[in-house]
């Protein structure tokens, strides 16, 4: 008598970011898991929704096991808004698009030249008084330009004009800076290990800088760029700090990344790489037999340091198979190959209106999960 053996079950793993302005990672890992298992019930599925530092990485933090703090601060315009951070056993992940993001400005209104990070530094002094002695500072998504100076303002410094005043919120307003004076942060700080997480190398100023590069998606005009750029360039110039301004990262989310270089004496890394570290992931990676990652588009940008370029690398060196999901595809198979990914299923492959595949995200990427598990589990 002949028995045939049974075959182990895969074990899967969903390590992805958000579908922006459709699923949170959360919910992409609960669409995924529930287009597997309508093809494969017998899969056993673990999910780690990851972020790489910008709009989403607290909730992945929470998802993860932190636990989330909310507190009102100051917003990018200067009213008051609600924002959160996560904490687990002291370390404290801390992301500037909840108080400075794009998302707190009115639909259609930019304000480039004034929008502060002022509400970041309230918003890590309530991670500092919930007893976080090393904060993740996740940067990206924000509204502002003003290199982090209101960060710093809130955390103690003087930043002041000709008549001994504060210098006005925004990049607008650093023209008129004449001296600073970084003395009087908060003596916690120099206590405290802060990350600088962000997906962003650029430097502080020049054609590769905060305002040239990204202003424009802020609303800033040509004119308000040359402008900022200049009023970030004095920023550095006052503070004595060009090299760090140079540094790698220093251009991040409006430049916030260089204060936090000068004022929170910050560690840059990669944001999807610490975030992996935090959450698990490379070990969840070890218990998998698949990895599936994504985000909302796969392009260009994605390669450069984005949470599913982070994912696919640290699979490859485990020696596991990556295949991805995300909602628009903009790179050839060759170059997701180069990156670890075996291959992506968009949802363009089973709806070929945009504005559909936006609005029906969720039900879409269910039935796209179910057809890569026929193909693959």
């Amino acid at each position: 008598m002949t028995t045939t053996a049974r075959s182990t079950p895969a074990r899967v793993l969903i390590a992805a970011d958000k579908f922006k302005g459709s699923l949170t990672a959360v919910e992409v890992a609960d669409r995924v898991s529930a287009g597997i298992r309508k093809a494969r019930p017998e899969a056993r599925i673990e999910a780690v929704p990851v972020a790489d530092g910008g709009d989403g990485t607290v909730a992945a933090a929470v998802a993860g096991g932190f636990t989330r703090h909310e507190v009102e601060v100051t917003g990018p315009t200067g009213a008051p808004v609600t924002a959160a951070f996560a904490l687990r056993e002291g370390t404290a992940v801390v992301e500037m698009a909840e108080a400075a993001g794009l998302q707190h400005l009115p639909r259609g209104v930019f304000v480039p030249l004034t929008a502060t990070t002022y509400g970041v530094g309230e918003l890590l002094l309530a991670a500092l008084d919930a007893g976080a002695h090393t904060v993740i500072l996740g940067v990206g998504g924000s509204a502002t330009t003003d290199g982090g100076a209101g960060m710093l303002d809130a955390l103690g410094a003087r930043l002041l004009d000709r008549d001994g005043d504060t210098v006005p919120w925004g990049g607008g307003g650093l023209r008129e800076l004449v001296t600073a004076d970084l003395s009087g942060l908060d003596e916690r700080l120099g206590k405290t290990e802060f990350v600088l997480a962000s997906d962003v190398d650029n430097p502080l100023t020049g054609q590769k800088g905060a305002a040239a590069v990204y202003g424009p998606q802020k609303g800033a005009s040509d004119a308000d760029v040359t402008l900022l750029d200049d009023a970030l360039t004095h920023l550095a110039e006052v503070l004595g700090a060009q090299e760090a301004a140079a540094s790698p990262g220093a251009g991040a989310a409006g430049g916030i990344g260089f204060a936090a270089l000068v004022g929170l004496r910050a560690r840059f890394r990669p944001g999807i790489e610490i975030m992996m570290e935090e959450l698990g992931v490379e070990a969840a990676i070890g218990r998998a037999s698949l990895v599936i990652t994504g985000e909302g588009s796969l392009d260009e940008q994605t390669l450069h340091g984005k949470a599913p370029a982070g994912v696919a690398a640290a699979a490859r060196r485990a020696g596991k198979p990556v295949v991805a999901v995300c909602g628009r595809l903009a790179i050839d198979a060759a170059r997701l190959k180069a990156a670890g990914i075996e291959r992506a299923y968009a949802l363009t492959d089973i709806e070929s209106d945009v504005e559909r595949c936006i609005a029906e995200a969720g039900p879409l990427l269910e039935a796209l999960a179910e057809r890569l598990a026929a193909d693959r589990l």
